[in-house]
């Protein structure tokens, strides 16, 4: 499987200083079925754990997805 980011995202995520274990982790969640909202046209929103502070205190994130054969 191949995980992209955008150029804007990964300035953003270097900003903030989150992990590319902590992505890695909310990607094999969807994996597993743990999905925050279905946006719809593969659009997922999904909490990533901001560190010392878990999911509820954590990002919000909406990730392009192409689950499944699609």
């Amino acid at each position: 499987m191949s995980i992209y980011k955008t150029r804007s995202f990964a300035r953003w995520v270097k900003r903030e200083g989150l992990a590319d274990r902590d992505l890695c982790d909310a990607v094999v969640e969807i994996q597993k079925g743990l999905i925050d909202a279905r946006l719809g046209g593969g659009l997922i929103k999904k909490r990533v754990a901001r560190s010392g502070h878990g999911k509820r205190g954590g990002y919000r994130v909406i990730l392009a997805s192409n689950l499944g054969d699609r």
